[in-house]
């Protein structure tokens, strides 16, 4: 059986206080929300924090407003409020299907919208228990020095698979951070960096308080996933789809794959592609191979990487020809 390590645990009723205990805590803190990742991650001594914050007991992460100028979803809000929200399933329906992809029902019950854009990086290599890593020599991510999915790479190549993450890039997302220094606010892209490590620009320090999503104003949006069983699974591909069409052509675009890089990738290339056409059948063919000549999954998740690969266009594909 794998047990946790010991750590210090507090349970603040404010985010002030919160990034005041984590400040406080230095490089040995961790939030904490619903545990999903990261109670796995200790009992595997992926992560060793000697303190951790639990975030359950703070309201003003736990709340979904809906106004003039979008919805705002509070980083706490368990995955199956957002999956199920009916203001959700209305305005941002493409949000509430990918948010019912992530794992099963249990686990969308404790892990939180926040924690999923958060979620740590994963790959073959690293996502084993302590023995089984002790076994074949640690890798860069933790404990090593060689990145065992390519050995001559110089940067750590575990794959972002966070379902939220590309359909919320998709939808113009945007993420506020607080600290003891403020309260700063940037797109979800902004929030990634392709590093299987360094894979956030959050500073550790910093608590994600809310995602704050723009009117849909004539958006439309799809999110499609790739995983080798119906449920459970994280995807090994995974791409989110905002269209806006004016006039009967394509105004703006914005697609985002995942499952294939340590960050999400924008498609600019396929983008491009659809811009200013009619989203017809050419139109969708056109981006589906755009997206495929700049798609290059590595090694480190389940499937082929060259079948992979080809499915990008069929995911593309049916992205497009789905978006609601």
């Amino acid at each position: 059986m794998m047990r946790l390590p010991k750590f210090r645990y507090y349970a603040p009723s404010s985010a002030e206080e919160a990034v005041r205990i984590r400040h406080d805590a230095g490089p040995g803190g961790a939030y904490v929300a619903g545990g999903t990742d990261l109670y796995p991650n200790m009992k595997r001594r992926q992560q060793t924090p000697e303190t951790v914050i639990g975030l359950s007991r703070i309201a003003s992460l736990s709340r979904i407003r809906f106004g003039a100028e979008g919805v705002a979803v509070g980083a706490g809000v368990p995955l199956s409020r957002v999956e199920n929200d009916p203001r959700v399933r209305r305005d941002y329906p493409a949000l509430a299907h990918a948010v019912s992809e992530i794992s099963t029902p249990p686990l969308r019950n404790m892990g939180t919208l926040g924690g999923n854009l958060l979620l740590d990086t994963r790959c073959n290599y690293y996502d084993q228990n302590l023995e089984w890593r002790q076994a074949i020599d640690y890798c860069m991510k933790k404990d090593g020095t060689i990145c065992w999915v390519a050995p001559a790479s110089r940067r750590c190549l575990a794959v972002q698979s966070a379902d939220s993450v590309p359909i919320l890039i998709a939808l113009e997302a945007r993420a506020v951070l607080s600290s003891v220094d403020g309260e700063r606010e940037m797109p979800v892209e902004d929030l990634y960096r392709n590093d299987g490590i360094e894979y956030t620009t959050k500073r550790p320090e910093e608590l994600l308080t809310e995602i704050r999503l723009p009117p849909r104003d004539g958006r439309r949006a799809a999110y499609r996933k790739l995983r080798r069983r119906g449920a459970f699974d994280f995807p090994v591909l995974s791409i989110g789809a905002g269209v806006r069409i004016e006039g009967g052509t394509v105004a703006d675009a914005r697609l985002v794959l995942g499952g294939v890089a340590s960050a999400p990738l924008r498609l600019e290339r396929a983008e491009a592609v659809l811009s200013g056409r009619p989203l017809d059948a050419a139109a969708i063919r056109d981006a589906a191979e755009a997206a495929s000549a700049v798609a290059r999954p590595m090694d480190n998740t389940d499937f082929s990487v060259l079948w992979r690969k080809e499915m990008v266009k069929r995911y593309v594909t049916l992205a497009l020809e789905n978006l609601s």
